[in-house]
């Protein structure tokens, strides 16, 4: 039975406050509850110092996850890998801070704060950005902003295919095709126009393109699965969910959990690592993303051709 025009004005009146109160609580309580959770952090130094410095950390309970260093260039090599955003390295003169602002600026500046109150009175903390962020994007702006784009392009990818009645291999070609060429022209745009990446220019179009092939790919397998309401699954997942829950603008690791979690097992946030790996740190530190990247891209791909099967295949004959 079809719905009445009272019963459609009520079913708006009660969605869009619903749909905005998810929204807000989406968008605003991360971003109201960050703090550092478990940030890696690395120590390096004479054993007695360090274990001073690594027990004033732990008293921040929960604030710091604390790893040991033999010297100098160990904790450096640790930064430059992104196994931690950042070490403390012990001197005679006294302490040095090796940063990453490349893998978070706000970071950064949070590890700057948290040594110089952690460091012995009349102590000058020195600080040395070892991965820094390129002259054109000092605070990581811009590929903090390339969180939304990539997620709508999917989003619009995923939804086209499906609005367009492609079905199976058309769409899955369609899909990878649409996402090269994403790939390649955010690529240019960000890279040779503007300036804010800085790493191998293939790896960075293949990165972005992988993300917003794992996003369309997941848009139209849900379509194709459960039909075009798909698609709106599909746009509130990554979009509503996927889009503040990446970190992109700070963090996983300052974000309150289970966001911080559940953000890089979506592809934006995914995404985001991954970008940020082989824009900035030579394509370290990417298994975990690019991981969770193919298998969004590839269960999406296969629920196309699920459903373009099963759309095909004859109704049974009836008795």
């Amino acid at each position: 039975m079809a719905a009445t025009p009272t019963r459609r004005m009520a079913a708006v009146t009660v969605l869009v406050p619903v749909v905005v109160a998810l929204a807000l609580w989406a968008f605003a309580w991360p971003a109201a509850r960050i703090a550092p959770r478990d940030v890696p952090l690395g120590v390096a130094g004479p054993a007695a110092a360090a274990e001073q410095v690594e027990r004033r950390f732990e008293e921040r309970a929960g604030a710091f996850e604390v790893h040991r260093y033999e010297d100098e260039p160990a904790a450096r090599a640790a930064v430059e890998d992104r196994v931690v955003y950042g070490a403390v390295v012990l001197q005679p003169e006294g302490p040095t801070l090796l940063t990453a602002p490349a893998a978070s600026p706000v970071v950064a500046q949070l590890l700057e704060e948290a040594v110089a109150g952690s460091a012995p009175d009349g102590a000058q903390v020195q600080v040395e950005d070892v991965v820094p962020l390129p002259s054109r994007d000092p605070r990581g702006s811009a590929l903090a902003a390339s969180v939304l784009p990539l997620g709508l392009a999917g989003v619009a990818a995923g939804a086209l295919v499906t609005l367009l009645h492609l079905r199976g291999m058309r769409s899955a070609a369609a899909l990878m095709g649409a996402s090269l060429l994403v790939g390649i022209t955010a690529t240019a745009i960000a890279h040779s126009w503007l300036g804010v990446l800085d790493g191998n220019w293939w790896a960075e179009a293949g990165a972005l393109g992988l993300t917003v092939l794992a996003i369309g790919a997941s848009v139209a397998g849900l379509a194709a699965l459960v039909g075009t309401a798909g698609i709106g699954l599909g746009a509130l997942l990554m979009i509503l969910i996927g889009n503040p829950f990446s970190g992109a603008a700070s963090a996983p690791e300052l974000l309150p959990e289970p966001a911080g979690t559940i953000g890089q097992w979506l592809p934006p946030g995914a995404g985001t690592w991954l970008l940020r790996s082989v824009a900035y740190f030579d394509g370290h530190a990417t298994g975990s993303a690019l991981l969770t990247l193919s298998l969004w891209a590839g269960l999406g791909l296969t629920a196309i051709l699920l459903g373009g099967q099963l759309r095909r295949a004859p109704a049974p004959a009836k008795a």
